[in-house]
């Protein structure tokens, strides 16, 4: 099948490769024209495991190609999906200005006779199908085509797709979403991803405005779990309780499940900031005051500055020259995306009262010095990034950081101190090594009287 995808972000590239992946003729458009070069000469432009191998077998196979030119690849095509971003307005609704554009194109290029289905892959806010088919339309209308409605459909088919693991949940979903009211759009997608579900794991076809909210309801959910543990977290340290083990016990129960329960210094990403933000306004707009939502994002803003005043309070409020190591910069690990991650909010404050930092990600540094510039030294070794350094903050939950080399550690740095946003190491371990260690909804262990270096 003939398949055109319109946006090469984390979503558009991800989804284009995995259909070429399954024998389809890809063809991938964007209009900054840097990156399409770099995608055309077979360099990936975003960090993705699995990602690259399958890029490059399918650029040289001919089924991926890629274009600035939202033509080529569009009359060939029968699937066109959009890919656009929607960033958050100053009001915190999703901008919708990409997708529209492009609707406008995609209606200034249908032509008689040659049917298509557009497939809103973006994240967007309920209604937005019919949006897109109102613009579409408006411009038949203008260049006087009859029977406009018979030349598309408008269909929505949300994404769910993990950063870090988008390969595998795009080619072993646990459900497709697919919104449509058209048959003739439910058998052309049902063909589409027959090869993706063989393994019995449902399509679910519902109305277009059921799938665009199913999206924000499922983040959002998620969201409201890791801001829920967050509190439960915050009154652990508080009554003297281990929030480990309440998470256990918590998760252990069927019906709460044991996933999205792990404490730490808040949610970050391209999705839950923004859809949580979205489905609170998308309640704004029909006059429903969305309690719950304004809620987890008061929580998340609050949470990704929890570490900061542990700091403050271990240098009793001096940090003018203390040197901060800080390991790991993007919002989780297996990603180099840095939008809205906890790791550049701590950073910030800690500039503020006069830190210097040396940081340390596997993937992410790159973006985080277009972000910072010279106000942050960035190592290339996470240990190289300890000399001399007074604390570490732990910011992102990178495997190579579970099991690090403590004696190393201690060597390496000036004091004796950890913070640790995603609680990766165990009270024990930091015991034995006699570490001043702090981290989330555990008790703080002081270190024993010993001379620092």
């Amino acid at each position: 099948m003939k398949i055109s995808v319109i946006g090469t972000g984390y979503v558009g590239l991800v989804t284009g490769t995995c259909f070429a992946e399954s024998g389809n003729s890809v063809t991938c458009v964007d209009i900054d024209e840097k990156k399409i070069k770099k995608l055309q000469s077979g360099k990936v432009t975003i960090y993705e495991p699995g990602l690259p191998k399958i890029f490059i077998r399918n650029q040289k196979e001919g089924r991926l190609q890629f274009t600035t030119d939202i033509k080529d690849g569009f009359q060939q095509a029968k699937i066109i999906f959009l890919a656009l971003p929607t960033p958050p307005d100053e009001d915190g609704s999703a901008d919708l200005k990409y997708i529209l554009g492009v609707a406008k194109e995609i209606g200034n290029l249908l032509q008689p006779g040659d049917y298509k289905v557009i497939v809103d892959k973006s994240t967007v806010p309920v209604g937005t199908s019919q949006k897109v088919h109102g613009v579409i339309m408006q411009q038949l209308k203008e260049r006087k085509i009859t029977k406009g409605k018979e030349l598309f459909d408008v269909v929505s088919n949300p994404e769910f797709l993990r950063e870090g693991a988008a390969v595998e949940d795009f080619m072993k979903p646990n459900r497709v979403i697919i919104g449509t009211g058209s048959e003739k759009a439910r058998k052309t997608l049902s063909h589409l991803y027959a090869p993706f579900v063989r393994q019995g794991n449902p399509i679910i076809y519902m109305d277009e405005r059921s799938a665009e909210l199913t999206k924000y309801a499922a983040n959002s959910f998620l969201a409201t779990k890791i801001s829920f543990m967050n509190e439960i977290a915050q009154l652990c340290e508080r009554v003297g309780a281990n929030v480990d083990l309440v998470r256990k016990g918590m998760g252990s129960d069927e019906r709460i499940g044991k996933r999205f329960l792990f404490p730490g210094i808040g949610y970050g990403g391209s999705c839950f900031p923004k859809d949580v933000q979205a489905l609170w306004k998308s309640g704004q707009e029909v006059q429903y005051d969305f309690k719950i939502m304004n809620a987890v994002m008061d929580v998340n803003k609050n949470q990704k500055l929890h570490l900061v005043p542990k700091i403050l309070s271990y240098f009793k409020n001096n940090l003018k020259g203390k040197k901060i190591t800080v390991w790991g910069l993007a919002f989780k690990p297996n990603t180099d995306d840095i939008r809205e991650a906890p790791a550049l909010i701590i950073i910030s404050e800690l500039l503020k009262y006069g830190a210097v930092i040396t940081a340390y990600d596997p993937e992410a540094m790159g973006n985080a010095k277009r972000v910072f510039g010279a106000r942050v030294s960035f190592s290339e070794n996470q240990y190289d990034a300890l000399k001399g350094a007074d604390a570490l903050v732990v910011a992102t939950e990178w495997s190579e950081f579970r099991t690090p080399d403590f004696c190393k550690i201690k060597d390496l740095m000036k004091g004796h101190v950890i913070f640790d946003g995603r609680n990766l190491f165990e009270l024990c371990q930091m015991e034995e090594h006699n570490f001043h260690y702090e981290s989330i909804g555990r008790k703080k262990l002081n270190r024993k009287n010993q001379p620092e270096k």
